[in-house]
């Protein structure tokens, strides 16, 4: 029969069992770690998949809404509201007088809550009491008289300045009501300039045209024949798009993009040409509630340069002349617009619109023999040169285009504000206040913060900053969620021409033109450190900084690429420690300030105009040894700074995996208005940056 031993022996062995069991223990939670690792790995991976297919479903599907938009022009013109002249009268009636708290007399005290206060057991003390309580009385009733008086002069002087205001906006209406009627009577006398002005003004009113189409117009009316002759700017061939599909390739982790077939493209485009030329000719005889149009002579043209000189002209892709009988016998809603315009209307299409082949045009403007009167093309006032008072008056003049009571402020002790405007649409309407930026490049951040402190201040509904230059990511970021509303250049021109009125940008059909003088500077904080300060050298003062932070112990090098689409402009458009900035100066490294690891600075406005992104890249520093990987690079995020540093917004960014050595954090992508905004990256690299490089278009060897 054995027994157990209960020496030295068997304590020995014990402890070797219970540090086998630990062993077993640690080993079984190395496991656990490693599958828990490898199945986070797979997932960023299938997130990773999973972004870049769901961003080309979302580009095919844009690229599909583009198409049905042309495809539908004509439909989605039809159902638009017919232009009536009631629409540019004015309803003659202003904001109600609201004194506010001066409508309230000034309470008088009384008497019952002045007591003797401690009036004693003598009859001496309880008169003093009385005294006193009589004192107290008479002190506030006088003070309170003083008050209601003074009220009472605050709100005479207050209902002065509102009566004079009252008839001032009243005689601005009646003035503008009384030109409508001067121009309907002219329409039913068939005045040429009348009936001109009319029905251009029936065409910018409309609707129905999408944004970026263009909306000029030469016109002459012949009264004699009631015929109004027009030529009017088609959108170019561009507005078909050349990509088809967007599919992504997990392969090799791009985007493969499915040209569209130029049979079709020629095909949509001329159905395009055919539906502007036919929404032309709805609109203004839809309009015609004075019968001043017996027919229209109609040219579309495009301002291209001609294949044959090279010289930039005048195309004409499409002619008609369309009698008014024959344009009403037709169902438009049912119609195929190429057949329609050739076929019912006898008019002429070019058969190749992608070549420019032009057309020759029935009759022209100019051949009437009466004044041509242009819209949206030179002769239209450029908002750069214009007045500042005359800009803010247009602008002003726009507000009440919209449906507004909009008037401009006097020049001193506006508080910041250039146009009061107030909104009577109910639950979402109220007092508007609009700041006027006549800048040509891009207004800083301040100026909308500046904007956000006077609305608080004046506690209105609603501020708005109009430009005629653009707005930065800073200026975006920080209006986010704010009741403000940014209005860049060509938004300004594009709401000048869907509202009647008339403005460009600098040259005609330019953008904002480059230069660098005349524009005030943003402010600098005396608190920056000197290596975020834009240098004598950079390209101006309006900047921002883009500062880079993450946990971990791993030893990192920030850089930036300028790209147009996925390749680098240069190398020399590649910022990293041996080239410190680009050769504009629009990126620069800059030492960073704790807690942040890395910094950039970024002058958006200075980026060059063929580059439309900033493209953010992490790359393990090379003497960081060789097993040196992001497996560290957590907690991410890119701080947006303006040139105080003072924080706009924060990015997040992916973390890095273990076994890359590179890694892309994100790119900042310029909009179609000239604004940028930002995308998350993810993508990483093994080879380290000489492959990312590669995949730019940089030869890193």
């Amino acid at each position: 029969m054995s027994r157990r031993s209960t020496g030295i022996v068997g304590a020995w062995a014990e402890i070797q069992r219970q540090q086998q069991r630990q062993r077993e223990l640690e080993a079984r939670r190395q496991q656990a770690a490693a599958r828990e690792a490898r199945a986070y790995q797979r997932r960023v991976a299938q997130s990773h998949r999973e972004y870049r297919q769901a961003e080309a479903g979302r580009r095919t599907a844009e690229l599909d809404a583009q198409v049905a938009g042309l495809q539908g022009l004509l439909a989605a013109g039809l159902r638009a509201p017919a232009f009536r002249a009631a629409s540019l009268r004015r309803a003659e009636s202003v904001e109600p007088f609201a004194p506010g708290p001066l409508a309230h007399p000034v309470p008088m005290p009384d008497p019952a809550a002045y007591q003797p206060q401690n009036g004693g057991w003598t009859a001496a003390r309880r008169a003093q009491a009385e005294a006193e309580a009589r004192a107290r009385f008479e002190h506030d009733w006088y003070a309170a008289q003083a008050a209601e008086q003074q009220r009472q002069q605050q709100l005479t002087a207050y209902r002065q300045q509102y009566d004079a205001w009252a008839r001032t906006q009243l005689s601005e209406v009646r003035r503008h009501n009384e030109g409508v009627a001067q121009v309907v009577d002219g329409v039913r006398r068939r005045a040429p300039e009348a009936v001109v002005e009319y029905f251009s003004a029936a065409l910018y009113a409309s609707t129905a045209w999408p944004e970026g189409f263009p909306r000029q117009v030469s016109a002459a009316y012949d009264p004699a024949a009631g015929q109004l002759v027009l030529d009017w700017q088609l959108p170019g061939y561009d507005v078909v798009p050349a990509v088809k599909a967007v599919r992504y390739r997990s392969g090799t982790d791009d985007d493969q993009e499915t040209a569209r077939p130029v049979t079709q493209r020629r095909a949509l485009y001329r159905e395009v040409v055919a539906q502007c030329v036919l929404l032309v000719l709805h609109h203004l005889f839809a309009a015609d509630e004075y019968a001043a149009l017996d027919s229209v002579a109609l040219n579309g043209f495009v301002d291209d340069n001609d294949p044959a000189t090279g010289r930039r002209t005048r195309i004409h892709l499409a002619t008609v002349m369309a009698p008014r009988a024959a344009f009403d016998g037709l169902h438009l809603g049912q119609v195929d617009a190429v057949s329609c315009l050739t076929d019912a209307l006898r008019g002429q299409l070019t058969a190749r619109p992608d070549q420019l082949t032009a057309v020759r045009p029935g009759r022209r403007p100019e051949e009437v023999g009466a004044r041509v009167v242009s819209h949206g093309g030179e002769e239209e006032p450029d908002l750069f040169a214009m007045d500042p008072l005359a800009f803010e008056s247009l602008v002003a003049e726009l507000f009440r285009a919209m449906g507004m009571q909009a008037v401009t402020t006097q020049r001193s002790n506006d508080g910041g504000v250039d146009v009061d405007a107030l909104d009577p649409t109910p639950i979402r309407g109220g007092k508007i206040v609009v700041q006027v930026k006549r800048y040509r490049n891009t207004v800083p951040p301040t100026a909308v913060r500046d904007l956000y402190g006077t609305v608080q201040d004046v506690g209105a509904n609603k501020g708005v900053l109009v430009t005629t230059s653009r707005f930065g990511p800073g200026s975006h970021t920080f209006a986010n969620g704010k009741p403000l509303e940014l209005v860049s250049g060509p938004e300004l021109v594009d709401l000048l021409h869907r509202h009647g009125l008339s403005g460009r940008l600098g040259a005609a059909g330019a953008g904002p033109t480059p230069a660098r003088t005349g524009r005030p500077a943003a402010p600098a904080s005396a608190h920056a450190p000197a290596s975020t300060r834009t240098p004598a050298s950079g390209p101006s003062d309006d900047y921002n900084v883009l500062a880079v932070s993450w946990t971990g112990d791993v030893a990192l090098d920030v850089c930036a690429l300028v790209c147009t689409g996925d390749r680098a402009l240069s190398e020399d458009h590649f910022v990293f420690y041996n080239n410190p900035r680009t050769p504009d100066g629009a990126v620069a490294a800059l030492a960073a300030t704790p807690p942040d690891k890395a910094a950039v600075r970024v002058s958006f406005d200075a980026v060059p105009p063929e580059a439309d992104r900033l493209v953010l890249v992490a790359a393990v520093d090379p003497h960081a040894g060789q097993d040196a990987d992001l497996a560290a690079f957590t907690d991410a995020h890119v701080r947006l700074l303006d040139p105080g540093l003072a924080e706009l917004d924060r990015l997040e960014v992916s973390d890095g995996r273990p076994g890359e050595t590179a890694l892309v954090l994100g790119s900042f992508r310029r909009r179609a208005n000239g604004d940028w905004n930002f995308v998350i990256g993810g993508k990483g690299y093994r080879d380290g940056l000489q492959q990312l490089l590669r995949d730019h278009g940089i030869d890193a060897e």
